[in-house]
């Protein structure tokens, strides 16, 4: 898979943070399933709502793993990314970060997942193969802007 990322600048805001001023941990993975909800509709051009709502594809998670590295505070900028580790017959493995600037200027890793997503018929609840089109556009690396 491609190592270039899906990317989207992220503003940090009041209602992701915890009386301490800084990210309240679950905020991360709701960040992350709209940088996802983006990804297939924007980047992929499948259509995310399309995907879920008109065929009854969902994508639930079935292993997710975090590393948190670094506080981010309201009002941070960040970048959130996506890339394809894996692509499977009925899954896919995406590495997801948050990265922000330290304080001498640098990149600085806030957060990390590594998330299972496996397709699934909504109305069975069963895994199905992934779509072809879906397939198509992430072997093609649509997902990453072109």
């Amino acid at each position: 898979m491609s190592t270039k990322p899906f990317m989207r600048e992220r503003l940090i805001r009041f209602s992701d943070c915890d009386p301490a001023g800084i990210v309240f941990y679950p905020q991360y993975f709701v960040m992350f399933n709209g940088l996802v909800e983006d990804w297939i509709e924007e980047g992929l051009g499948v259509g995310y709502r399309r995907l879920i709502v008109e065929r009854r594809i969902g994508l639930p998670t079935v292993r997710l793993e975090a590393e948190f590295r670094a506080v981010s505070r309201m009002g941070d900028r960040v970048w959130l990314t996506l890339v394809v580790k894996r692509l499977g017959g009925r899954s896919l493995t995406l590495d997801l970060r948050c990265i922000g600037r330290a304080a001498d200027g640098s990149e600085e890793l806030r957060m990390r997942v590594e998330q299972v997503l496996v397709t699934t018929s909504l109305e069975t609840h069963r895994s199905v193969d992934l779509p072809p089109d879906l397939r198509a556009a992430i072997e093609a690396g649509a997902e990453f802007g072109g």
